[in-house]
């Protein structure tokens, strides 16, 4: 379990980054969008055809429940790319990862998946801490109502499709089902900026990285690995796992644009904390991944 834990802050780390590669990037926010999800798509191919041979083909029904998610995700990052660049990197940090708000909700929904006391109480405290820091932020101003409200709309997209990946955890292969996911998001948001890519610079390297730096950190580890926690880890916990985003979104802000935190970041850090501790010792023993299970059958036999 510790392992499994590891995993995922590597995981939520490697997300944090997107804002960050989003705001050094000068190509448009849709264009941007589709390259990272291809990008993504294209890292993880061979992985995927490995796959497919290894599972004698492609399961259609599999592929046909990654349309929602494709959706979803498509539209989560086309709004949280053009959100993050309307308002404060910290505040559109924050807006997007209050993930633990929704998630409830959509776990009960999908997966039938109920909280306890403790993990509400937990979850209480942790919204508290990233409350506290948005309203300074709100205050001290420096963002937009239409950037805030891009970032918000962007976060109920994240929470259902982060319950989408737990409510699709029976699926055979965890890479049978993000690379379907990513390909199919990035059509989607291809199509959308088809009349924009005139205006991507071809043959800037800087952008080229960035865009495969997006591929490649946010996208592949980042959203394969919150993937892959969905499948293992309760949702509420990975959910509230991904709202401390916004501590790692703070120093990077420090170390590369000398963004200084304010006073209160300490402490709003300090509380939701201290309420993931809560939640972590008050998760039942996670369920064994029912794949997994299939897997050690087979090779028993």
């Amino acid at each position: 379990m510790f392992l499994s834990y590891l995993l995922l802050f590597i995981g939520v780390f490697a997300c944090s980054t997107s804002g960050v590669m989003i705001r050094l990037s000068a190509s448009d926010s849709l264009v941007l969008t589709a390259f990272r999800l291809l990008t993504g798509a294209l890292i993880l191919l061979p992985v995927f055809l490995a796959k497919v041979r290894a599972a004698g083909g492609l399961d259609r029904e599999q592929l046909r429940r990654t349309r929602l998610p494709s959706l979803v995700l498509a539209i989560h990052l086309i709004t949280w790319t053009v959100g993050v660049r309307m308002t404060a990197l910290a505040q559109a940090s924050l807006i997007v990862n209050l993930v633990p708000i929704a998630m409830p909700f959509f776990l009960l929904w999908l997966a039938s998946e109920r909280i306890n006391r403790a993990e509400v109480a937990g979850t209480a405290l942790a919204i508290a801490g990233v409350l506290v820091l948005s309203i300074r932020d709100a205050r001290a101003g420096g963002g937009s109502l239409a950037g805030d409200a891009l970032c918000f709309f962007s976060m109920i997209l994240f929470a259902l499709y982060l319950s989408l990946g737990r409510r699709n955890r029976d699926l055979r292969s965890i890479w049978l089902y993000v690379v379907p996911v990513y390909a199919q998001a990035g059509l989607i948001c291809l199509l959308i900026a088809l009349p924009r890519i005139h205006g991507f610079a071809w043959g800037s390297a800087r952008e080229w990285a960035i865009m495969v730096a997006l591929g490649a950190i946010p996208t592949v580890c980042g959203h394969s690995i919150l993937n892959r926690a969905m499948r293992r880890i309760r949702g509420q916990v990975v959910s509230l796992c991904n709202a401390t985003q916004f501590v790692y979104a703070g120093l990077m802000s420090y170390l590369i644009f000398a963004e200084v935190p304010k006073p209160i970041f300490y402490p709003a850090c300090a509380i939701v904390l201290l309420g993931l501790v809560i939640v972590v010792r008050a998760t039942p023993p996670a369920q064994t991944d029912p794949i997994s299970e299939v897997e050690r059958d087979l090779r028993a036999r």
